[in-house]
């Protein structure tokens, strides 16, 4: 029996492995498996106890990894990692996965990355090569792809760039961001459907989340009091907020959401909408605002505008539907109003997404099974030297 494990511990990850998994799953049968581990926040109150959703959609969970999601310090991001890392090397140990599928950048992902290499357990990581110059994401995401084995990136510079880590090109493929697989199978509610299920009527609005810049130490309130007067500025539209992740400074904003929406009447906010809500609200949106990946890489493909809000997106392969903006209220109302102008409309129409034609799932899930099934993993890796001038 060969097995395969595929990890997730947020919301937004979960989301863009779907595809994968809905895929790798019907390749299942007497000689393969593919076994889903539930970790992080999705197993916590504070953030929503996600795993729900997932059990809502009738996908199999194979193993809940309960950890620490407290995010309040460097100490404590340290202390989650160091708990995961245990808990998944031990937990490695005694499945004997023949590969592990992990999707990003984030810190309990470096973790358990870490504690597959110390297990010998080879990695698949989806969505390496990017940049995001104002997150810690950055050198977590490459200090991934250097131990991963297979890599599925989004896009073709993010290819180079796996391939300028050292990493042979045979192993480094491009099928596209699984998150435009979403969009053609995940984004199926009407507007009034979408809207209903949050408790509005039919109206003009714009979806919203809002992340720490992990790589400042900037003024946060001050940066969160600048986007609540954005929105106040635009009385006329509804904001669907989503709260932050569990990155360092990610509680702080979700307290200070929770402050703003008793008194911004025109603001709503969530602790998780679900890939399919998420998705088709974002499809009807005047547009996205915030500075969230999603609005790089999803909502282009819905042709619908995306204000991107300061530098934790800094670096990232961008369509001409997204306007880049600095975190203070003036420019944030600049860009909102070009965002909603029948120019800027006009551009996003024309809009083709960077990010593949939504088929990356089956391909992906196919590379996969054949690479396990075929066997001769050799996890003594050859670095991948390109001949340069400096």
């Amino acid at each position: 029996m060969k097995k395969v494990a595929i990890v997730t511990a947020t919301r937004a990850e979960y989301g863009l492995l779907m595809p994968v998994i809905r895929e790798l799953r019907k390749y299942e049968s007497d000689v393969f498996k593919a076994e889903l581990i539930v970790t992080g926040t999705h197993l916590s109150d504070q953030y929503g106890m996600t795993v729900q959703e997932i059990q809502a959609n009738d996908v199999r969970i194979d193993h809940k990894v309960p950890v620490s999601v407290k995010s309040e310090t460097e100490l404590d991001i340290s202390v989650n990692q160091a708990e995961v890392l245990v808990k998944f090397t031990e937990l490695f140990l005694q499945q004997k996965y023949n590969a592990v599928i992990l999707l990003g950048d984030r810190y309990e992902t470096l973790a358990v990355a870490i504690a597959a290499g110390n297990t010998r357990t080879p990695v698949f990581h989806l969505c390496g090569g990017d940049t995001t110059e104002g997150a810690l994401d950055e050198w977590i995401r490459h200090s991934i792809t250097k131990i991963s084995y297979l890599h599925f990136v989004t896009n073709e510079e993010s290819r180079k760039r796996v391939i300028q880590l050292g990493e042979v090109p045979e192993r480094v493929f491009n099928f596209g961001s699984t998150s435009i697989d979403n969009i053609l199978h995940a984004a199926d509610m009407t507007k009034e459907e979408a809207l209903a299920s949050i408790g509005l009527m039919d109206c003009k609005y714009a979806v919203c989340t809002y992340h720490p810049v992990t790589m400042e130490s900037g003024d946060v309130e001050g940066q969160l009091e600048s986007f609540f007067e954005a929105i106040q500025a635009f009385p006329e539209l509804q904001f669907v907020v989503t709260k932050s992740n569990a990155d360092q400074g990610g509680a702080k904003i979700n307290e200070l959401l929770n402050k703003a929406e008793k008194r911004i009447a025109n603001m709503h906010v969530f602790t998780s909408l679900g890939v399919r809500r998420y998705l088709s609200l974002m499809k009807y949106a005047e547009f996205v605002l915030g500075n969230s990946s999603s609005g790089i890489i999803e909502t282009p493909a819905f042709h619908v505008p995306t204000v991107n809000i300061g530098d934790r997106q800094r670096g990232r392969l961008v369509s001409e539907s997204i306007i880049n903006c600095a975190a203070d209220t003036a420019s944030i109302v600049v860009a909102m109003k070009k965002a909603m102008s029948n120019e800027h409309k006009l551009v996003c129409k024309t809009v083709i997404s960077p990010y593949g034609e939504g088929h990356a799932g089956e391909q992906i899930a196919a590379k996969i099974f054949e690479t396990v099934m075929n066997g001769g993993i050799d996890l003594k890796k050859k670095f991948f030297d390109l001949n340069f001038e400096l």
